[in-house]
């Protein structure tokens, strides 16, 4: 029911992928060799991203089928991450130093 006078805007999910507020830079890329679901660990070659396994670049900021082919999709180059929400094809605690040294920093805040 809405009251008079005012405008049911419908409802919000919260995003439990961001834990922070160190700045987000955020970039369209190109992602390739694979279905990614947000939150997602990329590695760099060849001027692509795709899943993570040794050497991590980037966050990926939205879920992106790039399995038949590649696809353009924004990802995070910097910024403040909730550990249950990130991915990637290896344990991603493994990853955190690795990550911090490029500006994102991974942190147990939130439930996923």
């Amino acid at each position: 029911m809405t009251v008079q006078g005012f405008k049911d805007l419908g409802t919000s999910t919260v995003d439990n992928l961001l834990a922070g507020e160190f700045p987000r830079v955020g970039i369209l890329a190109t992602i390739t060799g694979g279905s990614y679901e947000k939150g997602t660990i990329l590695s760099k070659s060849d001027g692509k991203y795709t899943i993570c396994s040794t050497e991590p670049e980037a966050i990926l900021a939205e879920t992106v089928d790039a399995s038949a082919e590649d696809k353009q999709a924004v990802i995070y180059l910097t910024g403040e991450f909730n550990l249950s929400a990130l991915k990637a094809s290896v344990d991603v605690a493994t990853l955190t130093d690795k990550l911090r040294n490029k500006s994102i920093f991974v942190k147990s805040n939130q439930g996923a």
